[in-house]
């Protein structure tokens, strides 16, 4: 039953936190793929076909100081501060665990939040020069749509997994306005995970690698460079139901924001984050549940706002094809 849990948690988690608009680069300070989201278990894939359900709470909170300029909704602003609430809601189709020799799963995640900017100063906007001091802006918003799908492979405690994103620009996207999470561009992420995982000692050592690679926001004629970012994480299982771990990230901008909404020109960040992860593992009726709450502190961030971030996740089966007795 630990097992079980456990595979759940690593193959859903990742999906619940597909789109926000945190510490990342690119337009808007907002990036398809969300450190933080590769961690324990992340390349152990659900034992049993099935659909399976994810619910994430997202906070975020960073700033960056007055001398320190962003483009946000086409916007040159300054002084920025944000905060970020956010409901991640994913569903999970495993259609096959004998795909290509692995397990397949296919999903799509729906982010629903609240936005909070502050800026000192809205530098410049899209139909000429503004000059305004202390604006705030928040909105109640559904984000862009990401289609997820994933495929393991398991040989003894490793575990390996090759997954996409792909987010799908139908938001709602609030023109001229600094609150947003839809991304409002087509954007990809492929990566590649390794989980070493042992039930018997309770130990996880995990790692993921990706790219990223953002498309052009037509409205603010922004075309996002690409994104490469690096995870590991260590988790020991202190009993059948709890388990903690370290979590830490780096993401680097690896190509140039250009076209005529880029108005700070190349705009290339990097951030690196580190924190800690604990996991809850009960039973929901007769379904095994799994609660994990992860918290960040970003070290240090170049072109990026720098700040806190934390997860509350809830992730469980709604329909398990059992073997037969």
């Amino acid at each position: 039953m630990r097992n079980m849990k456990t595979c759940l948690l690593g193959a859903i988690l990742p999906l619940a936190t597909a789109i926000s608009t945190s510490a990342q680069a690119v337009e808007g300070a907002a990036s398809l793929y969300v450190p933080g989201t590769g961690g324990p278990a992340t390349a152990v894939m659900p034992p049993l076909e099935g659909v399976y359900f994810d619910d994430t709470i997202y906070i975020y909170n960073g700033s960056a100081s007055a001398s320190k300029e962003f483009v946000v909704g086409g916007n040159v602003v300054a002084g920025l501060d944000a905060t970020i609430v956010a409901d991640f809601l994913t569903t999970l189709v495993v259609p096959s665990t004998n795909f290509l020799g692995g397990t397949l799963s296919m999903g799509v995640t729906l982010p629903v939040g609240a936005p909070m900017l502050d800026a000192n100063a809205v530098v410049t906007g899209p139909f000429g020069n503004l000059r305004s001091l202390n604006v705030h802006d928040s909105a109640l918003v559904v984000g862009d749509p990401v289609f997820n799908t994933m495929l393991g492979w398991k040989a003894g405690k490793l575990h390996i997994q090759a997954s996409s994103m792909v987010n799908i620009p139908v938001g709602h996207y609030r023109e001229d306005q600094l609150a947003n999470l839809a991304l409002h561009r087509w954007a990809v992420d492929t990566s590649l995970a390794l989980s070493l995982h042992d039930d018997e000692s309770g130990w996880d050592l995990t790692g993921k690698a990706g790219v990223t690679f953002n498309g052009k926001n037509d409205y603010t004629e922004y075309d996002s460079g690409n994104e490469f970012h690096l995870e590991g994480s260590v988790e020991k299982a202190l009993s059948k139901k709890f388990s903690l771990g370290a979590q830490g990230y780096w993401l680097k901008q690896i190509s140039d924001d250009k076209s005529s909404g880029a108005l700070l020109g190349a705009f290339r960040g990097e951030v690196v984050g580190v924190g800690g992860t604990a996991a809850l593992n009960v039973m929901m009726g007769r379904s095994p549940a799994t609660f994990r709450l992860r918290a960040f502190k970003e070290l240090d961030a170049t072109n990026r706002l720098k700040g806190e971030a934390f997860f509350l996740s809830l992730t469980l089966p709604l329909y398990m094809k059992m073997p037969p007795q």
